[in-house]
């Protein structure tokens, strides 16, 4: 099977780090193709950068039909409902991913991430994904995404974090909140003794399952494919049926 990885910024260095990850989780015979959203932010670390990722992400995925599924890989899913309207391959987020399979190994988590303002989003997305009580606590090491790369106090300040919160929160499982942590994964577990999740590995294994059972997306409800009409203005690429779009190319549906 052949499964994309859809970086949400265009940090092509991110993309290499998400893809080492994604790659060591993928099992055999499972192709990963890792790629670099062509338009948006360098980082996503608002609401303001999220919601100008998403046309970037949709147009990854429109740009991998035929890929088996996909891994919307930032801790924010940006754009992933949209994306499912958009492919009928299994579309799934690192969040939801990385939130699911903790409450497979612990009866609660608690998550480390990037910056402060970005924990009220994480708290969003463990209301919608888990069960009441199971994220226990969001905190923040205050590094900016994309000082993850360079910054040599990265590994100590996560673990710091995580091993306060397990003890603050009474967790037993620490989720990592951003794709560019995914190669500190095994090393923070190790110094904590307890599972570490990174979402990009349990993003690519969820989509791995679904592919293999025969689970594809929806066609109806909320997730069939978008109503066709004409975008104006920036968007204007975007609309869907006038054959000139950007999302007008090969289609899942």
């Amino acid at each position: 099977m052949r499964i994309r990885v859809v970086n949400p910024n265009t940090t092509a260095s991110m993309t290499a780090t998400i893809e080492r990850s994604a790659r060591a989780a993928a099992g055999p015979g499972t192709t990963i193709e890792a790629v670099t959203a062509a338009m948006g932010p360098a980082s996503i670390e608002s609401h303001y950068d999220e919601a100008l990722a998403v046309p970037g992400v949709l147009a990854a995925v429109a740009d991998g039909a035929g890929a088996d599924g996909f891994v919307v890989a930032c801790f924010g899913d940006p754009g992933l409902d949209a994306a499912r309207e958009r492919a009928t391959a299994p579309v799934v987020g690192i969040a939801e991913a990385a939130m699911h399979a903790a409450t497979l190994v612990g009866r609660g988590f608690s998550v480390v991430t990037t910056l402060d303002r970005t924990r009220g989003r994480a708290w969003d997305l463990a209301g919608r994904y888990v069960p009441a009580g199971a994220c226990r606590g969001v905190h923040a090491c205050d590094l900016p995404v994309l000082a993850l790369e360079d910054d040599p106090t990265v590994l100590e300040r996560v673990v710091e974090r995580a091993r306060e919160a397990l003890d603050r929160d009474g967790s037993d499982v620490v989720v990592l909140g951003c794709a560019g942590l995914a190669d500190r994964c095994a090393a923070v577990s190790a110094e904590l003794g307890v599972p570490v999740i990174d979402g990009v590995a349990a993003g690519v294994a969820l989509v791995e399952a679904l592919v293999r059972t025969g689970v594809r997306t929806s066609p109806r409800g909320e997730y069939a494919a978008p109503p066709r009409k004409p975008y104006r203005g920036v968007l204007s690429a975007f609309g869907l049926g006038g054959g000139r779009g950007v999302l007008d190319g090969p289609s899942q549906r």
